[in-house]
This record gives structure tokens, sequence and C-alpha cells, in this order.
């Protein structure tokens, strides 16, 4: 039996990891904050989003190819900074960079990833977007700056949407801290994960390397904060000024839920606009990312980028159809690198190749342009 029949959907790829790593990692990648409505207002507002099928349309093979920056990429989607990516699979970062640039589609790598841009950069041959947690520091910022663009990352994403630490109820019952620290009631956890324990084990617990190249000492740190907080600030009109000023590539703000904030950032010389609640993990009161989206479409001519709540190719056509560019994912990646080792990310993203090109049949869209004539009830922008 083949991978896509026995796991031909990311729940399927969500079981499988939640069985083969450790609870507390499972809990810290799974979880978001407070009661988790968010993460259910994700689901819902998504579901909420109805497609016209068409008939008598043909055989055909859809187009998935989209252009941005410049560059083109034969599928709509890619792969989400995230922190501490190498503590839900080995070496995370590299196989998820290497798989994504194999692919032809843009891989995020956070502050705060287990590997830094010199570790990661030579496997993303242009295709690597760094995302600044900013420094308070301008000589480290302008530090970070260099070294990921000599590392060859073309896209600077500066996320804006985590001005304080979360709380994130889940994960601090799990008993994470940061940095990790193995207690004997998370070493039972990880005795029972042996694929995850012997990665692990050849390559050390994971540590935010990037950060801690500019910290000496950690100190009264919550379970939900990292090192990153020391040396961070939250970032106002002026720090992005300071970014856009030093980064001379394309500039993504993530986090935008309000399309009143467009204009303004337009005017600061961003080049695309990231809507993005992270996936309910910062603010348990935020609307839904797709409920937002019509409303940023129409404010901007700029390419709009999405995330939070996506579980298979029809959430992107539904994303796509509202007036989204491209969209990228976080946890899945990392479910399927739970599930199923080095070969997850490219099952995934077959899987969702194959996801999408069947919605687009079934509603007779040959481009991803034309998914914007297929949603019902949706006010045209």
């Amino acid at each position: 039996m083949d991978l896509m029949q026995r796991y031909p959907a990311i729940s399927d790829l969500k079981a499988r990891a939640r069985r083969r790593m450790p609870w507390f990692v499972f809990e810290y990648l799974d979880s978001a904050t407070g009661t988790e409505a968010v993460h259910g207002r994700n689901r819902a507002g998504l579901d909420a989003v109805k497609m016209m099928p068409s008939i008598l349309h043909g055989e055909m093979v859809p187009d998935l190819s989209v252009e941005l920056f410049g560059k083109m990429h034969p599928l709509p989607f890619g792969v989400s900074p995230v922190g501490m990516s190498g503590l839900f699979w080995p070496n995370a970062e590299r196989i998820l960079a290497a798989a994504a640039t194999k692919a032809g589609l843009p891989y995020g790598l956070s502050t705060v990833a287990s590997r830094t841009p010199e570790e990661v950069g030579p496997h993303l041959d242009g295709n690597g977007w760094f995302q600044i947690y900013p420094p308070r520091d301008p000589g480290i910022r302008a530090d970070m700056l260099k070294r990921a663009k000599d590392a060859g990352f073309s896209a600077l994403v500066l996320t804006v949407d985590v001005p304080v630490a979360s709380r994130r109820e889940r994960q601090t019952r799990s008993g994470l801290t940061s940095p990790p620290r193995l207690t004997p009631r998370l070493m039972m956890q990880v005795a029972r994960c042996p694929a995850w324990a012997m990665g692990t084990a050849k390559l050390g617990m994971p540590r935010m390397r990037l950060i801690d190249g500019y910290a000496d000492k950690v100190t009264g740190l919550s379970s939900t904060e990292h090192v990153g907080y020391l040396l961070r600030t939250s970032p106002d009109w002026e720090y992005l000024k300071a970014l856009r000023d030093g980064w001379d590539g394309p500039l993504i703000v993530k986090g935008v839920l309000d399309a009143r904030d467009v204009a303004p950032l337009e005017a600061a010389g961003v080049d695309a606009i990231w809507i993005s609640n992270h996936a309910g993990r910062q603010f348990d009161g935020a609307p839904s990312s797709i409920e937002v989206l019509p409303a940023i479409r129409a404010a901007t001519k700029l390419p709009v980028i999405f995330d939070s709540g996506i579980e298979g190719g029809l959430d992107m056509c539904r994303a796509l159809a509202l007036g989204a560019d491209f969209v990228m994912m976080g946890r899945a990646w990392h479910y399927a690198l739970g599930a199923l080792g080095d070969a997850g990310p490219a099952h995934l993203i077959e899987m969702l190749r194959k996801d999408i090109e069947s919605n687009m049949g079934q509603m007779g869209a040959r481009t991803l342009a034309e998914l914007r004539d297929r949603a019902i009830g949706v006010e045209k922008r």
C-alpha cells in the first residue's frame, strides 16, 4: 500500500505524528492560546466559503503556477517560518528547505529556528524567506539582515502580531520550557518515541542558534517565551522604515488583519501583505483570517499572502478565490515530518497538488485566477 492510500489527508499525517512525537512536542505544535476559539473560527470561516461547481467543461489540466516577486512557483503554496522547527522533528529546517527547493516553493526560516541562515541557505537556491522577530539593538538587526542576505535569502518577513508573549495554556500544561529541559516526566514521553529520540540524540537538543549568538545568558522567561524576548522589541512604524532602509529585497509584513493598516504599509514601501492570525497562537479574540481577506484584497494591489486554518487543497482554493495570491502553511509540514520523516514533505506536496487539481476540476477552473469567479455569496471587490 503506497503513502497516498495510507495518508491521503493532512488529518492522517497529524494522527500518525501524534503517535511518533513526544506529547510535549506535539502539544507545542498543535496548540493555540486561550480557549482556542480562533482556531475554531478559522475552520468555521473556511467552511463557510462555498464554491460553485461546473459541468460540461471538458478535459482540462489546471495551471497551478504563481508568479511572486518576479519568480515563478509551480504551486500556489509554501512553507511558513515556524519557531524551533527542529524540535518537532530532527533536522526539520534542512529537510523542509531541501524539499521546498526541489519543488520550487518558498521556504521561510524563523529567527527562532533551531538552524541559522548560514546552515539553511545552501539548501534554498534563492527560495528562502527570512522571518525576523525585530531585535531592539540596531547593530544586531543590521547583522541579522546581512547574514540572511549573505546566506542567499531573497525576501524578508516582519512578523507584527507578536508584540508580547502569548500564554498558550496547552503548551504550558505540557511541561515544555524554553529552552527545553528534559524532566523525568518528559523523558518518559521521549522513551515512547524512538525515531524522534534517536534523531534528536544524534543532533543534540535543538536550540535557537541564531539568537544564541547574541545572548550570553537567559533568565526569567516563562514557558511560552524564549531567548529572543531578551533581545527583541515590539516594532512600530519607525522600525518598519528602518527595516525597509536596511533590506534591498522584497519586504513582507506578516500578521495583518485590519484593512485600515494597508495604506500605511504601502506608504512604508512593503512589497506584500501577509494575512495571518498566527493560527490562533497569539490572540484568542481575533477574527478568522478568511473573513478579513476580501476587505484587505480590495484595499491593495500588492500581492496578498494568506495563512491560518488551512487543512487541504480546498481551503487553499477558498483563500485564492477570495483574493489571496499565495498560501503559506506551518503546522502541516511538521505533521508530515512527524508522520513520515524525510519522506513527509514530498508526500504532502503531492497530496496538496492533487487536492487542488481535483477541486479546480470540479469547478472547471483552468487557472487560479478563475477561482475568483467560483465563490458563492461573497461580495465581489
